[in-house]
């Protein structure tokens, strides 16, 4: 999102540049310019000669018996080259992120409506079409487990060899036994979000000449793991099996999951010729993962002051057909369930379960959201029943650095959680919503149905902790290599970029450490080690620091070959501006002549401290460093239409250190533009099992009259940790942010809304 007509962004990180684009400045993405101009290659601009068009039959049943699949009628039609079901799975038939449970094809039963049966390949997408409509399958239609409950109770048989639970988790700290002065509680639901992004699933594979091995090009967020499951399918060395990133248009978790890759690579190897596969909108909703459903009971226990002291909650969330990183997602929202606020006694039980409804897994917040959506809804009532403010009671119980947390580990990042709220709190409020205002300001907008006398204006809060990087005792790392030659430094790394912006802080990072002007990066590809997913907000701790790690080690040979040339002790070298000097003396010499006639090739791999599983009481060091956010929520409600504007977020935000001041706003503004949406208007609905709205006609999304206008606050502590003293910015602005517009709608209106998102009638008739 950038700043329109209805969004006015303000913020108190500056945006001056330098022509250099070293780190703190705004330095603008290689990749800016052409995206703009319409000239950057997307994975579905891919196009190779001699190329097929490949396309997936997908079941139309929740939950169903296959029980015979003809191909002869596709076969037979002029124009298909192959068509392949599971008997043409050369290698492992299942794939997954944590656990591999999820079929290539569907061979015996379907679990959820969407589900890969077959896959063709054609000389026009048109053909490849009528391919599918010509293979018959028939199914025995089963009843689908639709209700979470359901697969908890032991009630439904099992729907997977796995059975129906995926994991349980609980967190159990402090005296069991305890009950406070003022208790309160309540059950709250979040409803199933897509990840949403405008570019849609693609991808194009060429097999070698001897069909023993592939290229595959494709948007995804973490190559290397792509590759790995991608070759166990195909019983290939993963050596033969060479990925190349596409052109991303967005991700947000839902590129996490293997989607069309197998099928792709499949068809390729069958054929002999170049595949492309690309999904059209209703396609893309069926064939990736969604934010997980779920449902939340909390209670609180405080003294009479407001003092928190104990914490209940039991957790379900709907992980559909397969596991994903359902298991993970239910590990960040049991311990945070919490919030940022200190705590001695924790009660929580959390379960992560399959059913027939689509699959869901990673998604911007990872568990955290819906975790928050509770808490945050609970530190009201809490504040309502104790006397306080909503902003009173959460600075009175503000966790800070070396407070222990519910698992029982110290929270050893830095915590700015009072300072979050004070500042969130001390950024202007909007005006007030004038007598003849423009008719798109008010809620409902170019509807034209809204009356000023009908409206009302509510203000609400919303504060959050985001664990960053993997948990658990994950071997977390990434890989950089940098090559400095005449001046020029060269780049190479797997990180996916898929519009976080690492593309423009690796060249910062390089500008800075090396005293260069020119960066260039090679393609972002497998011919490189693992730099991880980009996802949990670790790419600029974790990658960055693999850049960081490798241009400092050439930095040092660099200074080592000067230190030579003219005699001297090279930790008298520094690098100042673009010139290599002595700290100590005359010396100034230009990195381009310091560089002449000489090759630097160094390569790094970065890993964060250790983690660790938490036992069977949910106790351990699991985490490894934590960011904080809080925003408050201004809104105008239509309470006789049930009509919702939001005016304004405000929000200060935990960063460690902002590197690139652009870069990070638009990240914030990107953030609570999707956690507005899940509150008042994004849902996947399912019937049955089915989806009712695969389509952006159907399935609503802010767009720029939606967009609030955005006050912003960078709270910037470095973080010891983290090697360059940032930490990810992504996550956090999509977790407060909804709770904090649901808390602005409860004020406008007195309702108790416990559902996101908060629909018309919700408001209307409660």
């Amino acid at each position: 999102m950038t700043p329109s007509a209805s969004t006015t962004t303000r913020t108190n990180t500056g945006t001056a540049t330098t022509s250099r684009g070293v780190l703190g400045t705004s330095a603008l993405r290689p990749d800016g310019l052409p995206k703009v101009q319409g000239r950057f290659a997307f994975s579905s601009d891919a196009w190779a000669d001699n190329m097929l068009w490949g396309a997936t039959l997908r079941s139309p049943h929740p939950h169903a018996a296959i029980r015979s699949i003809d191909v002869s009628g596709a076969l037979a039609i002029n124009g298909v080259s192959a068509v392949i079901t599971a008997d043409d799975v050369p290698g492992q038939l299942t794939y997954g992120l944590i656990a591999s449970d999820q079929p290539v094809f569907a061979r015996d039963v379907v679990r959820y409506a969407g589900e890969p049966v077959a896959a063709v390949a054609a000389d026009h997408p048109e053909t490849a079409r009528r391919a599918l409509a010509a293979i018959r399958v028939e199914y025995e239609v089963l009843r689908p487990l639709v209700d979470a409950e359901d697969a908890i109770a032991g009630s439904f048989p099992a729907i997977h060899p796995d059975g129906n639970v995926i994991r349980r988790q609980r967190v159990i700290r402090g005296d069991q036994n305890f009950t406070g002065e003022v208790v309160v509680e309540g059950t709250y639901e979040i409803g199933m979000q897509d990840q949403a992004f405008l570019g849609l699933e693609a991808a194009l594979a060429l097999p070698d000449d001897d069909g023993g091995g592939i290229e595959l090009f494709v948007a995804t967020q973490w190559l290397h793991e792509d590759q790995k499951q991608i070759a166990a399918c195909l019983n290939l060395p993963t050596s033969n099996v060479r990925l190349t990133l596409g052109g991303v248009g967005g991700a947000f978790g839902g590129r996490e999951d293997i989607s069309l890759q197998v099928h792709c690579c499949l068809l390729a190897l069958k054929t002999g010729r170049p595949i492309k596969m690309q999904y059209g909108r209703e396609e893309s909703f069926f064939g990736h993962i969604h934010r997980h459903p779920a449902r939340i009971f909390m209670r609180h226990h405080a003294d009479r002051d407001g003092t928190l002291r104990r914490v209940e909650a039991r957790v379900v969330l709907d992980g559909g057909a397969y596991a994903s990183t359902s298991s993970a997602v239910l590990i960040n929202a049991v311990t945070h369930m919490q919030g940022p606020y200190t705590c001695d006694i924790a009660t929580v039980d959390g379960y992560a379960v399959r059913s027939n409804n689509p699959p869901c897994g990673a998604m911007r917040g990872f568990g955290v959201v819906q975790a928050c959506f509770a808490h945050e809804s609970q530190m009201d009532k809490l504040a309502a029943a104790c006397g306080m403010d909503p902003v009173e009671i959460r600075l009175k119980n503000a966790m800070t650095t070396g407070d222990k947390l519910i698992t029982g580990q110290v929270m050893e990042s830095v915590a700015p959680v009072e300072r979050c709220i004070r500042e969130t709190a001390a950024l202007p409020l909007p005006s007030a919503l004038a007598e003849t205002p423009d008719v798109l300001a008010l809620p409902g907008g170019s509807g034209l149905t809204a009356r000023t006398s009908n409206i009302k204006r509510g203000i609400g809060w919303g504060v959050s902790m985001k664990n960053l990087m993997y948990s658990e005792g994950f071997d977390d790392y990434a890989t950089a290599r940098c090559r400095l030659a005449d001046g020029v430094v060269t780049l190479q790394f797997a990180t996916a970029e898929v519009g976080q912006g690492f593309v423009v802080l690796a060249q910062q990072i390089a500008r800075s450490v090396l005293g260069v002007d020119t960066v260039l990066l090679e393609p972002i590809s497998t011919a490189i080690g693992s730099a991880g997913s980009t996802s949990a907000s670790r790419q600029t701790w974790m990658s960055g620091g693999a850049v960081d790690g490798a241009c400092r080690v050439v930095r040092e040979r660099l200074f080592e070959h000067v230190a030579a040339v003219h005699n001297i002790d090279s930790l008298r070298l520094a690098i100042n501006g673009t010139d290599v000097v002595d700290t100590m003396g005359a010396l100034r010499i230009s990195v381009a002549t310091a560089s002449r006639d000489l090759v630097l090739d160094e390569t790094f791999e970065h890993h964060h401290r250790a983690t660790e599983e938490l036992d069977e009481n949910g106790q351990g060091n699991c985490h490894v460093a934590f960011a904080f956010v809080a925003h408050r929520a201004v809104v105008d409600v239509d309470t006789e239409l049930g009509l919702v504007k939001v005016v304004q977020v405000a929000t200060a935000q935990d960063v460690g250190r902002v590197l690139n001041p652009l870069a990070a706003l638009g990240q914030v503004e990107g953030g609570i533009a999707q956690g507005l949406g899940l509150a008042v208007m994004e849902e996947i609905v399912l019937v049955d099992g089915k989806m009712r709205n695969p389509s952006f006609t159907d399935y609503l999304l802010p767009t720029a009259l939606d967009a609030p206008d955005v006050v912003v606050s960078m709270i910037e502590e470095p973080e010891p940790q983290a090697p360059l003293g940032a930490k990810g910015i992504g996550e956090p602005p999509c977790i407060s942010v909804t709770p904090a517009i649901v808390a602005a709608i409860r004020d406008a209106t007195g309702k108790d809304l416990a559902r996101v998102p908060v629909r018309p009638q919700d408001i209307v008739f409660g």
